[in-house]
């Protein structure tokens, strides 16, 4: 769609010669404005998934790649859902790196936005539009590292890959299900750099850097009771509705086991350590593995997040049953969402399930298993792991946090496949989300400080993983 290439752009001057091992560093405020004005080309097509048309925004980068002498394949289950995959070629000495964004974004309800979530409108330090965290913002960068190592014009020592994928906002079959599956050799490599992580500031001060280092893996369950019909005048103690009533309370209530990985263990260590006294306490109980009813109770209430990253949850988020008020119905069902850990044996957990239910008139039904794939989470011990981290200090003079997500991305797919992913993200008000101004919001949002400081991030990890002159 020829219309959205009609706007101008700079194209930065970026010093690229060699002096005494170090490059030098990239005119950031031409940088900057470059940034800006992609980031809001790409907010302001609409690339809702569904229905999902993410060809404009494809066509969009692969006009600026191949201008700039960049190698460019396009691939689709559908043409109105291409996936880009960009890639500039090093000396081979390492596996390459794979930098990694999806173009889709959630539908919105136009009506609720204060600004057209279209518009990617610029107010007060902020740019407002749907998928400005979620994800044109890793898209963006991602196109902006691609530009800036092609300007270099030095050598690298991997290859970079930049995959910019359909689908991940719920229809992973045409994108990183169909990457992995039909197109594998044109995105392998060794570390992958995708969404999940995230710089939370609170007061305008940064806390930590989260970097995904792995996530739970979603699985459906329905639970359907079932018991016989008659008149409501003439209560029955077979009753479909109270069955199920009382089936979705014992799930509710019920505390699977708590188990940590290398993940959370080192999350909730890091976190003490930067803890006022009486949570930092709290924390270390976990890691001892001497932990309370009492704490137990007191995360699930007030600190949900944490807890969820402990346990294989489960939700009640649907019910159904009856269709009169004077009919008791023979059927009631409800539909779980589990949220495994990823090492949770799911037949095992079905199993303790029907015990903490004990009813025969309820049938455990498991729905969408494997959507997801399982994997191990990646390690803490890498050389991309130790970049980050040195990155996140020079750039955000903060802690890095390795975290477990609860919600899901598609570095499931990558991680089972072998490759070292990576969960990272811009600074973000921890206000933002109670206002209504997160992911998935009405009012979608993100600093433009955040934006810009961001992509120096990237460019810092990508550099000291690629470039050789300054590699340690």
């Amino acid at each position: 769609m020829r219309k959205y290439f009609c706007f101008l752009y700079v194209i930065p001057f970026i010093a690229c010669s060699v002096v005494k091992g170090q490059i030098k560093q990239p005119d950031w405020r031409a940088v900057e404005e470059e940034t800006m004005q992609h980031f809001q080309a790409l907010l302001r097509m609409n690339t809702s998934d569904p229905p999902g048309i993410e060809l404009p925004a494809v066509e969009y980068m692969r006009s600026l790649l191949e201008k700039e002498g960049i190698e460019v394949k396009t691939f689709a289950v559908e043409s109105k859902r291409p996936n880009l995959v960009a890639r500039i070629k090093g000396n081979g000495k390492k596996r390459p790196i794979l930098i990694m964004a999806h173009t889709d974004v959630v539908n919105v309800d136009s009506s609720k936005w204060i600004y057209p979530p279209f518009s990617a409108i610029r107010k007060d330090g902020y740019v407002y539009g749907r998928g400005s965290v979620d994800d044109k913002d890793n898209v963006s960068t991602g196109l902006m590292l691609m530009l800036m190592l092609k300007r270099m014009k030095i050598s690298l020592d991997r290859d970079v890959i930049f995959l910019a994928e359909a689908g991940e906002e719920g229809s992973p079959q045409y994108g990183i299900e169909f990457m992995v599956k039909e197109h594998w050799p044109e995105i392998e490599a060794e570390y992958c750099f995708a969404e999940g992580g995230g710089v939370p500031r609170t007061g305008g001060k940064v806390q930590f850097a989260g970097v995904a280092t792995t996530e739970k893996v979603p699985c459906g369950v329905r639970l359907i009771a079932r018991g016989i019909s008659g008149h409501g005048s003439v209560p029955l103690r077979s009753n479909a509705i109270v069955h199920l009533a009382q089936a979705v309370a014992k799930v509710a209530a019920w505390q699977t086991p708590m188990r940590l990985n290398q993940t959370t263990e080192a999350f909730f260590q890091r976190l003490s350590e930067i803890s006022a006294p009486e949570p930092a306490a709290r924390y270390q109980t976990l890691l001892t593995g001497k932990i309370t009813e009492a704490v137990q109770e007191y995360m699930a209430v007030s600190e949900p997040r944490y807890y969820s990253i402990l346990h294989t949850s489960v939700s009640p988020n649907i019910i159904k049953g009856g269709y009169r008020t004077n009919v008791i119905p023979s059927e009631a069902e409800a539909t779980l969402d589990i949220r495994a850990l990823p090492d949770e044996d799911m037949p095992k957990l079905l199993d303790a399930m029907r015990e903490v239910i004990n009813d025969s008139q309820v049938a455990i039904v498991p729905t969408g298993f494997g959507a997801r794939p399982a994997a191990s989470p990646s390690s803490l011990n890498t050389e991309a792991f130790k970049v980050i981290e040195a990155a996140v200090k020079r750039t955000y003079n903060t802690i890095t946090l390795p975290t477990m997500l609860t919600g899901a991305t598609d570095m499931a797919f990558l991680r089972e496949r072998g490759i070292q992913c990576y969960g990272i993200g811009p600074m973000t008000d921890s206000e933002d989300g109670p206002k209504g101004f997160g992911a998935h919001s009405d009012q979608e949002r993100i600093l433009e400080e955040s934006l810009h400081k961001f992509l120096r991030f990237q460019w810092d990890v990508i550099s000291n993983l690629a470039i050789p002159s300054i590699a340690k």
